[in-house]
C-alpha cells in the first residue's frame, strides 16, 4: 500500500508544530546561520536552539556542519524546493503554509 501525502509531511508537521523551530525555518530561508546567531536572533539560550536544530535535523528539514567551532545550520535543499521562490509559502503537499513577519 503506498503511502499518502499526509504521511510524507507527518514528520514536517510535528517539527512545525513549535512556534521557536517555525522561527529557526524562517530565519534560515535566507541564508545559513551557526546555532549562536540563531540564538542570538531568536532571543533565546543557545542550549534551547540546538535541541529545537536537532528536531529539525531529524525530520529532514534542515542540516547542520561543522566550521571550525561553530555548527553551521541551512534548510535542505530538497525541503527548500518545497518553498516558493519569494520565500512566502512553504507547500507540503497535504497543506501550505505561509511564512509571514508577523506569523510566529
Amino acid at each position: 500500500m503506498a503511502a499518502s501525502h499526509s504521511d510524507n509531511c507527518a514528520p514536517f508537521l510535528k517539527a512545525l508544530v513549535d512556534k521557536t523551530r517555525w522561527r529557526i525555518v524562517r530565519e534560515l530561508l535566507s541564508s545559513p546561520l551557526t546555532v549562536s546567531e540563531l540564538a542570538e536572533r531568536l532571543k533565546i539560550p543557545q542550549y534551547n536552539t540546538s535541541k529545537h536544530i536537532r528536531i529539525l535535523r531529524e525530520s529532514g528539514i534542515i542540516e547542520t556542519a561543522k566550521r571550525g567551532k561553530n555548527v553551521e545550520c541551512r534548510v535542505v535543499p530538497a525541503f527548500q524546493s518545497r518553498i516558493s521562490k519569494n520565500n512566502k509559502q512553504l507547500d507540503l503537499g497535504c497543506c501550505v503554509f505561509r511564512f509571514g513577519r508577523n506569523c510566529c
